[in-house]
């Protein structure tokens, strides 16, 4: 296939939509019951507030969202978790558009994240860190426009401010993104280098701050619980001396195992690994910013607190490193010699569904074999033998709980773990082995 001489935007849409389509009919035709992060945001979206135990509350809105569309519809989460995936491929393909002035090196850098399997193996559970897919590729975009454009709109301003909320709203450790761009780089580089100042900037940051308000004063009256939940998952208060070397490294290893695919896929793109770096290249500047200072400020997390940085918490990080290794060597990428990385994406694209399939099917003990349904039918069958009135409440913990909320049809709200206060609340309720059913 001669890419280069064919209409590479169409061919970026049908990836995008063979991506979309494939991703979601997979784990709808293999797994039995939705991912416990799935779950466990479901859980949180039939009483919507401001915050949760675990996470702030974006996740759970848009599961949420889709809930109110599609129901106890399977096949819908995946379906949106895709639509997130899809949606930043999109903005990376367009921002790799205004940078290389070539539609097929686009196309390439977005087709190299094929080879990192935090944008295939691991998109059918919709999650925290899926949910800030696309808010971190439009921040980046709308950074980028910012700093390249020379008229600073509103507008740009704006979006930049409203997209970095959602993105924080989804997970707190979008903060290492904004902090590297939207802080380091535009003082680093765009202010004090380029002494390029304009008041404008201050609308992303007044957007910002009252987008994030609510969650602030909820935040507050729960006594910062999603921040200390986050603390205790990274094992910082039993942290030793020797984590702060252990940990750090192990953290190195993970990603370059994690990117061992993609550089397989850019070995047969590129001919001679010869680069030149010049730091008065601006758009090499801000490619180095946006993918490698937050990691680099993850790293230094784990060295200066001793902490555990876990592998998914990475999602988004690598989101632009297509760009960045195309543009570092598109003087080496021939573009009539493409067939051994298309093969090699093919071959990567093919293999991660195959797998996936084939550890649904055959592994019989994962979450997503949890008999769900089943068990909320026998509830509601020993729930009718009692009683006339529907179920809207349910207690005990997310999944188990979660799923019950989930497969009911009355949609009952999950209340959280069963406690005798809660109990006292409900006119009627019933009880079976961990979780508890009732009326309000």
């Amino acid at each position: 296939m001669k890419l280069y001489k064919i209409n590479t935007k169409s061919v970026f849409y049908v990836f995008v939509t063979i991506h979309l389509i494939l991703w979601t009919l997979v784990p709808t035709l293999t797994n039995n019951n939705l991912p416990l992060d799935t779950i466990e945001a479901l859980a949180w979206g039939s009483d919507l507030d401001w915050g949760f135990n675990k996470h702030p509350p974006a996740s759970a809105f848009f599961l949420e969202f889709f809930y109110q569309i599609f129901g106890a519809q399977d096949w819908a989460y995946y379906l949106l978790s895709q639509i997130f995936v899809v949606i930043a491929f999109v903005v990376i393909f367009k921002f790799a558009e205004e940078l290389f002035k070539n539609k097929t090196l686009s196309l390439i850098s977005v087709l190299l994240l094929e080879g990192i399997y935090f944008y295939n193996f691991t998109t059918p559970e919709f999650n925290v860190n899926i949910s800030q897919l696309p808010f971190w590729a439009l921040c980046v975009y709308y950074s980028w426009k910012l700093f390249d454009n020379q008229q600073i709109t509103f507008k740009d301003c704006f979006w930049l401010g409203a997209f970095a909320a959602i993105g924080f709203l989804s997970k707190y450790l979008f903060i290492y993104l904004l902090i590297a761009i939207d802080l380091l780089f535009f003082y680093v580089i765009f202010i004090k280098k380029y002494k390029k100042f304009d008041f404008k900037y201050l609308v992303s940051l007044e957007v910002f701050i009252v987008l994030l308000i609510p969650h602030l004063i909820w935040l507050t009256n729960n006594d910062y619980i999603t921040i200390t939940y986050g603390l205790t998952r990274t094992g910082l208060e039993s942290s030793s001396l020797l984590d702060h070397i252990t940990y750090p490294l192990i953290f190195l290893g993970k990603q370059l195992g994690i990117l061992i695919p993609f550089f397989i896929m850019s070995f047969f793109l590129i001919k001679k690994f010869k680069f030149k770096i010049s730091l008065k290249d601006k758009k090499l500047l801000f490619l180095l910013f946006v993918n490698l200072t937050p990691i680099a400020l993850m790293f230094l997390t784990s060295l200066l607190t001793g902490s555990k940085i876990r592998t998914m918490w990475m999602t988004p990080f690598y989101l632009f490193f297509g760009v960045l290794i195309v543009y570092i060597f598109q003087a080496q990428i021939d573009l009539k010699k493409l067939k051994g990385f298309l093969l090699s994406f093919v071959i990567f694209f093919t293999v991660s569904l195959f797998s996936y399939a084939y550890i649904s099917i055959t592994e019989t003990d994962k979450r997503t074999d949890y008999p769900g349904e089943e068990i909320a039918t026998k509830v509601q069958y020993a729930w009718n033998k009692d009683h006339e009135e529907s179920i809207n409440v349910v207690l005990g913990d997310e999944w188990v709980a979660g799923n019950l909320s989930y497969h009911l049809k009355s949609r009952p709200i999950w209340k959280g773990p069963i406690t005798k206060d809660k109990l006292n609340l409900l006119s009627k309720f019933t009880c079976i082995d961990n979780i508890c059913v009732g009326n309000k």
